[in-house]
Formats: structure tokens, sequence, C-alpha cells
């Protein structure tokens, strides 16, 4: 999928979003779009994305056509879908459930995860929409590091344009340290991980303004 054609999607769910919002979904309509995410899914570790026919992940869904059709465009719109939702969830994980601490992203809960779904993103990689999944992660992480530094209240005499940027930077960082651990076959435990970037987080921070106490404690470990 070309980068014009993802970034087409993305507009076009965006509308499709903005109309859909207006009612919560329902548990039937959650349980439809859970059902035929996890066909697309399970096919996709059958054979590649560009083979997999919408009619296959019907069929494997046990949803009829006018129903997927009610959700989603085409397959690449549903598996675009089940990105969102993931990113979704993770990027805004920690401030949905008031987590007291430093961390701006739950990195060891994530790579967790992608570890042990390590056929589902090979599927991805070897089908060439894991760069999909970077380019609407990029977005979704920056919002949601930025949201969590505003959270810790202890970036007062930051200017706004400064957090921006370091949001924007580190989930950049975040991105590219995921990029390296898939490569080297997710050797490094989860945790390690999440220490190492938050400790780049609040290091590139401590260049920009003073931090409290709580922060260089945690910085000097």
């Amino acid at each position: 999928m070309s980068r014009n054609v993802r970034s087409k999607l993305r507009e076009r769910r965006n509308q499709d979003n903005q109309i859909r919002q207006r009612r919560k979904p329902d548990k039937r309509t959650r349980r439809t779009h859970e059902r035929l995410g996890m066909a697309l899914l399970e096919l996709m570790l059958e054979k590649p994305i560009d083979e997999v026919t919408v009619q296959e992940v019907l069929d494997r869904a046990s949803v009829g056509r006018s129903t997927f059709y009610l959700h989603f465009r085409d397959k690449n719109d549903l598996l675009l879908s089940q990105l969102e939702m993931f990113l979704a969830t993770m990027s805004n994980m920690l401030s949905l459930r008031k987590e007291k601490s430093h961390r701006v992203v739950p990195v060891e809960e994530m790579f967790a995860h992608i570890g042990g779904q390590n056929k589902i993103w090979r599927a991805l990689a070897d089908c060439g929409r894991l760069n999909d999944f970077f380019d609407l992660a990029q977005g979704y992480f920056a919002r949601g590091i930025e949201r969590r530094l505003r959270e810790s209240n202890q970036l007062s005499k930051l200017p706004q344009p400064e957090l921006v940027a370091h949001a924007v930077a580190s989930a950049g960082s975040l991105l590219s340290l995921l990029r390296w651990w898939i490569d080297r076959g997710a050797k490094e435990p989860p945790g390690y991980i999440d220490k190492l970037f938050h400790r780049i987080v609040w290091k590139g921070l401590q260049q920009s303004t003073d931090q409290p106490e709580p922060v260089k404690a945690f910085l000097s470990h």
C-alpha cells in the first residue's frame, strides 16, 4: 500500500469516525469488529494479505457482506482499523489508568505484547504493512506522550512549542527502538527497553529545564 493510499484511507476513516462518534458503538458492533479483525489476522498468518479476499474474511468471521461494508471500505481499511485500535490503547493506557509514574508510554507492556505476537508482526513485515503501523504510530504516540508530559506537572517552565517538539522526538525514538528491537529478534527484555527509553526521554528534557528531585532520582537508576 503506497503512502498516498494510506493517507487517503486515513482521511476517509477520520471522516467516518466523525460520523460514528455521534453514537457510542454497542456491544454487537464491537463484537463484529473483533471477529472481522481476528479473522483477517488469522488469514494473514496463512498467506500474504494481498492474496486474502474480503469473502474469505467474511467466511472466517461468519459476518455478512452488507455488514462488513457498513463498517469498512475494504480489507485494507479493516487492517488499518486494527492497527489504530492497538495504537489508541497503548498510547492512552497510562493516562486512562492514571498511573503515577514518570513513564510516558507503557513500553514494557507494548513490547511484551508485540513479542508475544511475533508471527503477526512478521506477517505485517513480510507483506510490507509494517510501515503502515509505524506511519500511524508516530502521531498516536506523539499525542500520548505530550498528554503524559502535561499530566506530570513538572514542565511548567517549558514553552508549549518545545514540549510538543519533545513529544514528537520521543515518539520517534520509541519507534526507532522498536524497529531495532524487532530486527534483533526481540532479545532484550521489555522491562529493560522501558527503562532505557524513559532515560532517553527524561535526559533529553533535563537539558531544557531543571528537573525536580523525583525525576533526578529516576534518572539515577
